[in-house]
Parts: structure tokens; C-alpha cells; sequence
């Protein structure tokens, strides 16, 4: 079986209550080895020297090392290192906390003069990061920007999404929680749940659970022997009744299983109790967790290098990164099996309210029908036989009505898909076509909604394999200079690399983004600024109060009931630099601001627009006058933008992220893929949407991403209120 490399939620658990046992412990001095390892050496009254080892590379482990199992110092100290030993040395050790279930140890050091925040990130690529008492990033050993998170320097730590914690989950949440799951039994346990697969097959099999039994399959007392045995599991590590064990696992001079006669047995898992999983492997008992865990480690270093001696030649020394990300790719394969199905079924309410709008003429004559019978007082039943008529004289609308359920007033219509194929949808006939069209939409945002747990396992193991991926490049491109230049590329990568024509494509890989200010209006400008603007008062307060930096700039219309714009200069927990910003990034904010705003619902063809500093936006206004929610006083001079077009573009875009975008045109244009340009018009925003999902979803041979990635209520998303036109 595999070795195991990395520290699970459960035994972090154990871990920090034994960690915390050298609380008043000083710190001597830090070491960094190879950019991965951190060695606190520290020394404690009762104890003497203790030595803290944390590992964040291809390894992740946390734990206080006999200092036999430690290496002699390295050479010169890196600045990381540095940094630690001006800010720790003399330091008291005042505790160690598991944050929440993730694989996160925060690590709190005392100085008279300053206190510091060691966190140590144990999934994905591995970090740790020192902070001071505010929770800034003082040094970091990786810098880290993506889309849901910043880590460094001069930024306040984010830590990661919250995820939730299997151990201390109610028995109706717990129900809950599975219940909503398309899959079996051990993948909900392993994604939903956060347990990962090694505990997950833990608790069916303490539970007496059939490890494959389909969710809607499950019984109620089935999902309380799971979660029993979750909550024996949670007791043991709260009241630190644990037992651990090495486990072991005999090999023959080939490397392959082999028997009890066989060379000496290799080390495979370390857990904080016996395993009824691992019940045929041999193992070894431990008085406490952090000395099982130390002699874990200490045996798999030895073991992989032949206790110290370098490898014979160099195609030894190549890490195995293949089997790595085989095994990390199969894992995302398990975690896409237990999303699948929401996804499915949010495509199919989005389907249903398509083909209503598709279908407009036909639904609204049943609907109409119907509640016009119900005016009159007409029973159900004889709705029914009326409709049955109608169809036997081929009466399209009656046709179309396959069922009527009067206990729940509503109607099934079965209609043709693009293909051809019958779909039926249910509409509630006391409501018009966009009502029923809208449930559907909402519908679907609801059971995307519930994927969202699922998808934040499964982004923890793409960037896990992402950061594999990019090791192995990083090793290929240093051998490849060792011997004297790079080999030959594969043509076939690089002509994916410079791939463009993505409206031929017949199949285009999602790639979804997860950013904090998609809850706001936004656009990215063509140079590359982030702008946010607010939906509502609520939104126009939360921004200025919130998201605004001092080296923002501040944007409104001269028109009454625009949004709050704002023109960023960093993310929200960056430290930012003054921006000199160019013309064209400036008049591209202005235009977001006028296009959303009363000019475009007064359907104005242009308008005026004003740019401020954030320090002349206030809240306090002038004695005896009253500011409205969502309205701010601006005091000093303004920068006025005269004449600006109300003009929005919306489209699609397929790299580096797959999403709808809107926003001025010309920032829009070289992001999307396909794009229509909008003016003040006719149409109201859910038709001029709907007009917009049609005509881009013709332009791409692969429909379906169209419908996932830019459905027409995702495009209505960046249409402002009021009426629309098509200008392109």
C-alpha cells in the first residue's frame, strides 16, 4: 500500500493536545532546511531540549522530533529563517491550535516586546507563515495569490474557506449532509463530510455500514451507526484515550508484498488508535501520539534514502511524480462523482426554463386555460377531461398536457428539447410563464449551491496536484539544463498552449472561478483593474465601508440612483502602492457607473459621471440634513467624465477561467470568446438575456458549456435594469 506523507485532520487533532504540553517552553533558535523543513529548537523546564520540526513540502507533518532523529544544522540561514530568529528567540511557546477541521496548525509565541503567529498550512502546496499581533504576514515561505485567498507579506492572513468538521456535527445536520448526496455511503463520508478515505472507510466499517450503499439506499438507523461511530471517534480525541500505532508492511528484495521471512518491514501509516482497516497489517504501539508520529517520519526518511546513503546513480534520485499525480487525479475522480449529479440537475431545471421561454406561446395559453376555468370555479376533474378533448380534436395546447394535479395546482407540459426529445415540465398554473421560468432558475442556483462543500474538497486536491505537476516541470527543466540544453517540447502541448478557436471546439474544460466580488457587480479593466460596483444601498454601504483602500478611486453619476463604483488598486487584504492610472482605465470605471445606473433604466444614450479620493467620501453630512442608505456626502473637487456612453458588453470567456463577463465593451472584447454589445432599449432584462444565451450559444459547437457556464440568468447577472437593446 501506499506510504503515507501527510498528517491528516484527525491526527492534527491528537496531535495538538500533546503539543501543548510544552506551552512555556523558550525558544533557542529556528532552522530552515531546504526550504520545506522548519526546526524551532526550544527548551523547557521539565523537559530540557525540545525540538519542534514542521515540514511542508512533498512531507507535511508537525511534531516535537527525539533530538537523536534531528539533522546537524545547515549552512547560512535563509532571510525566513532570519526572520524567525530575531522575532522568536527568547520567546515563551504559549500553545498550538487545530484550526477548525483543515490541516492548519497555528502556532502562538510570547516576547515582551512582540508576540508572534507561526501558522502552518499541512495540504495543498504547504506554507507556513509567520504573522505579528494584528494578523498581518510579516514572511511567508511561499507567496501565495489565488482566487479565494492572499498570503503575503505586508497582506492580513486569510485562511482558507471554513469546511465542515465531521466530529461535532449534530446527528440532524449530520442527516442532513448525506441525505443531499447523489453517491454512495464512503464518498460522501470522504468529500462532504471531510473525513478523506482512509476514516471514511474507518466509520462504515466501525459502523457496520456496507461501504457502497447508494445515500438514497441509506437507512435511518444506518446514518446513526455512522454518525455514533463518528461521535466515538470525536470522544477518544477529546478525552485523549487514544492508542496509537506504526503500522507496518513486509517487502520482498523486489519491492512487492511479501511475507514474514521477507526483508525488513517498511513503514506505511501512523494513526492516534488501532484502525479495524489496518487489523492485517502488523504494527507497533507508542506511548504517545507525537513520539508514534516522530518515529513515523524519522523510518520513512530512512528508508527512502537507505538510512542517509545518497542514491546509487541519478535516475534513482528522480522523485516518482507520475505515481504521485495518478493518485491525485484519481482522487479528483472520486470527488467529480459526488458533484456530477448537481450538476446534471441544475443543467435540467436550467433546460425546463429555457424550453418554457422556447415555448412561450403554447405554455401561456395552458396557463391561461386553466386559471381561467379556476376563475369560474371549474373542479380539477373536469379541467382534466376538457384538456383530454381538446387533444383528442389536436388542439396544440392541450396536447402538450400529459398531466393536471389539482391537490398542488399544477400542470405538466411535456415539450420538445433542441434534439427533439420530450422533456416535462410542471408549472404552477396560478402563475404566468416567467414566474414558473424563474422557480426553475432559482431552482437550479439552489442545487448548485449545494455542490459548493464538494467543490471546495476537490480545489484542495487540484491545487495539490497542480503543485505536483509543477515540481515534476521544474525538475525536468533543471535535468535537462544539467545535461547541456532542453530536450525537444511536445508539439502537441504547445499547440494546445496557443489554442484560440474556441467556438470550434467540440469540447471545452471548465475551469470555474470561486472570487469574493462576484456577489457584486464587477468588471476587470482592460489593463487589468479590478472595478466593483454595489446592487443595492446595503452593497453601496458594505463597499465604501469595507473594500474601499486609500488608493482606490471613488466613482458616481451626476444622475441620482447609481451604484457605488469603485476603481481597486489591490485585492482586499493587499497592501497597495499609489496608482497612477492610465486615461483609458479611468473613462472604462466611469462607464461601468453611468451604464448601470438611472441613465441606462431612462434609457439616455450617454451620461455624466465624477471620480473622487476615497478620504472625500463620508458618511457624516452637513448640519440638519439626512443621508439615505447607500448615499454617501462627497466633499472637495471632482474629476468629471462628460458624455460617456451607456454602452455593456457581455459575452463568454474560456481562459484562463471559464465564466459569463460584462462590463464597457472595450474591457470586455479581448477577454471573450464571443460577445454581444448592449444599449438602452426595448427589451426588459430577463428577455434581453435570454436573447444574449441564444445567439452565444449558436456561435459554440459545444452547446452545453454555453448552458453551464453563461446560462441566460448568469448573463442577466451583468445586464443593467431597465430595457436593452442588441447593438451588435
Amino acid at each position: 500500500m501506499d506510504q503515507k506523507r501527510e498528517l491528516s485532520s484527525i491526527d492534527l487533532a491528537a496531535l495538538v493536545t500533546e503539543l501543548n504540553r510544552y506551552e512555556g517552553a523558550k525558544v533557542d533558535k529556528a532552522y530552515l532546511y531546504d526550504d520545506d523543513l522548519l526546526r524551532l529548537k526550544l527548551r523547557d523546564f521539565d523537559r530540557g531540549r525540545v525540538e519542534l520540526m514542521i515540514e511542508v513540502g512533498d512531507i507535511k507533518r508537525a511534531h516535537a522530533a527525539d533530538p537523536d532523529h534531528v539533522a546537524d544544522a545547515p549552512g547560512r540561514p535563509p532571510n525566513f529563517a532570519k526572520m524567525l530568529r530575531n522575532r522568536l528567540s527568547g520567546a515563551d511557546f504559549a500553545g498550538v491550535e487545530q484550526y477548525e477541521f483543515d490541516r492548519i496548525l497555528t502556532f502562538e509565541f510570547e516576547r515582551e516586546d512582540q508576540n508572534t503567529t507561526l501558522v502552518a498550512e499541512l495540504f495543498g502546496q504547504g506554507n507556513v507563515a509567520a504573522l505579528d499581533e494584528t494578523g498581518e504576514v510579516i514572511g511567508a515561505l511561499s507567496t501565495v495569490r489565488l482566487k479565494s485567498r492572499t498570503v503575503a507579506p505586508g497582506s492580513q492572513y486569510e485562511y482558507p474557506a471554513s469546511r465542515l468538521n465531521p466530529l461535532d456535527v449534530s446527528r440532524g445536520g449530520f442527516d442532513r449532509h448525506m441525505r443531499e448526496s447523489d453517491s454512495d455511503v464512503v464518498r460522501t463520508l470522504a468529500t462532504q463530510l471531510n473525513l478523506g478515505g482512509l476514516y471514511a472507510e474507518e466509520v462504515c466499517t466501525r459502523a457496520g455500514v456496507p461501504k457502497e450503499t447508494p445515500i438514497e439506499e441509506a437507512t435511518d438507523d444506518q446514518l446513526g451507526a455512522l454518525h455514533d461511530a463518528l461521535s466515538r471517534i470525536d470522544e477518544r480525541l477529546r478525552s485523549g484515550d487514544i492508542d496509537p500505532r506504526v503500522y507496518e508492511e513486509s517487502i520482498d528484495g523486489d519491492g512487492s508484498d511479501g511475507g514474514a521471512d521477507d526483508a525488513d518491514p517498511r513503514v506505511v501509516d501512523v494513526t492516534p488508535f488501532p484502525l479495524a482497516e489496518h487489523e492485517d497489517l502488523p504494527s507497533v504501539g507508542f506511548d504517545s501520539f507525537n513520539a508514534a508520529v516522530d518515529e513515523y517520519f524519522h523510518r520513512l526518511g530512512s528508508e527512502a534514502t537507505g538510512d542517509g546513503e545518497a542514491p546509487a546513480d541519478a535516475s534513482a534520485s528522480r522523485p516518482d511524480f507520475e505515481e504521485e499525480i495518478a493518485k491525485q487525479e484519481r482522487i479528483i475522480e472520486q470527488q467529480r462523482g459526488a458533484i456530477e449529479g448537481f450538476e446534471e440537475q441544475a443543467q435540467a431545471e436550467r433546460e425546463r426554463a429555457e424550453l418554457l421561454y422556447a415555448n412561450y406561446d403554447l405554455v401561456d395559453e395552458v396557463i391561461s386555460t386553466v386559471r381561467e376555468a379556476r376563475e369560474n370555479e371549474v373542479p380539477w376533474d373536469e379541467i382534466a377531461e376538457t384538456l383530454d378533448a381538446g387533444a383528442e380534436r389536436g388542439i396544440p395546447a392541450a396536447e402538450a398536457v400529459v398531466d393536471v394535479d389539482g391537490g398542488e395546482g399544477t400542470v405538466t407540459v411535456e415539450l420538445e428539447d433542441d434534439d427533439g426529445d420530450p422533456v416535462r415540465v410542471e408549472v404552477d398554473a396560478s402563475e404566468g410563464v416567467e414566474v414558473n421560468a424563474d422557480r426553475l432558475y432559482r431552482e437550479a442556483k439552489r442545487v448548485e449551491e449545494k455542490k459548493e462543500g464538494a467543490m471546495a474538497a476537490i480545489e484542495s486536491t487540484r491545487e495539490e496536484l497542480e503543485a505536483v505537476k509543477e515540481r515534476k516541470a521544474e525538475w525536468e527543466e533543471q535535468q535537462a539544463a544539467d545535461d547541456g540544453g532542453e530536450e525537444e517540447g511536445d508539439d502537441e502541448d504547445d499547440d494546445e498552449a496557443y489554442e484560440t478557436d474556441w467556438l470550434s471546439r467540440s469540447s471545452i474544460p471548465i475551469r470555474s472561478p470561486d472570487d469574493w466580488f462576484e456577489r457584486f457587480r464587477w468588471f476587470r479593466t482592460s489593463t487589468g483593474y479590478l472595478v466593483i460596483g454595489g446592487r443595492n444601498a446595503d452593497q453601496n454601504e458594505e463597499l465604501v465601508k469595507k473594500y474601499m483602500g486609500k488608493h482606490d478611486r471613488f466613482f458616481h453619476t451626476q444622475a441620482h440612483g447609481g451604484p457605488v463604483t469603485i476603481l481597486k488598486a489591490s485585492g482586499p487584504s493587499e497592501s497597495a502602492d499609489p496608482v497612477d492610472f492610465s486615461e483609458e482605465t479611468l473613462r472604462e470605471a466611469a462607464q461601468f457607473a453611468v451604464s448601470y445606473s438611472s441613465d441606462w433604466k431612462d434609457g439616455r444614450g450617454a451620461g455624466d459621471a465624477y471620480m473622487v479620493d476615497p478620504d472625500q467620501v463620508s458618511k457624516t453630512p452637513e448640519s440638519g440634513e439626512y443621508i439615505e442608505k447607500g448615499s454617501f456626502v462627497i466633499r472637495g473637487d471632482r474629476t468629471y467624465f462628460e458624455d460617456v456612453p451607456c454602452r455593456i458588453a457581455v459575452g463568454v470567456q474560456c481562459e484562463p477561467v471559464t465564466r459569463a463577463i460584462g462590463g464597457p465593451p472595450s474591457a470586455v472584447v479581448d477577454r471573450a470568446a464571443a460577445h454581444l454589445t448592449f444599449e438602452p432599449g426595448m427589451y426588459a432584462q430577463n428577455d434581453a438575456a435570454m436573447m444574449a444565451y441564444r445567439n452565444l450559444k449558436e456561435r459554440f459547437a459545444d452547446q452545453s458549456f454555453v448552458r453551464k457556464v453563461a446560462s441566460a440568468d448568469q448573463l442577466q447577472e451583468f445586464l443593467p435594469p431597465g430595457g436593452s437593446d442588441i447593438v451588435d
